[in-house]
């Protein structure tokens, strides 16, 4: 691994990433390159609605290209407490350059 932007200190911990289509994904980051592309470990994507509660569709070892991403540490012990079935929101928006 390089001299990514801080990502050394979360290696091996639950992230959270969202990419510029607007989409949420959580997972176990394994590494990441110069360009900040990361690899995720059991990871799944959190899909948003106002109408019911947060779907969870399980993606495994996942990679994602680092221009398209936004990384974000996750409370593991607070996210273990949510219960996303009765969450609702509406989904992010694409980013629009």
């Amino acid at each position: 691994m390089s001299d990514g932007p801080g990502l050394e200190s979360l290696v091996d911990q639950t992230i959270s990433v969202i990419t510029n289509d607007g989409r949420n994904i959580v997972g176990i980051l394994k590494g990441f390159d110069q360009a900040t592309n990361i690899i995720l470990d059991e990871s799944h994507e959190r899909v948003y609605s106002t109408k019911e509660g947060v779907q969870q569709l399980v993606l495994g070892l996942y990679i994602i290209r680092g221009d398209n991403i936004v990384v974000g540490e996750l409370d593991e012990e607070l996210d273990a407490n949510l219960d996303l079935s009765k969450l609702r929101a509406h989904p992010l928006k694409p980013v629009i350059h």
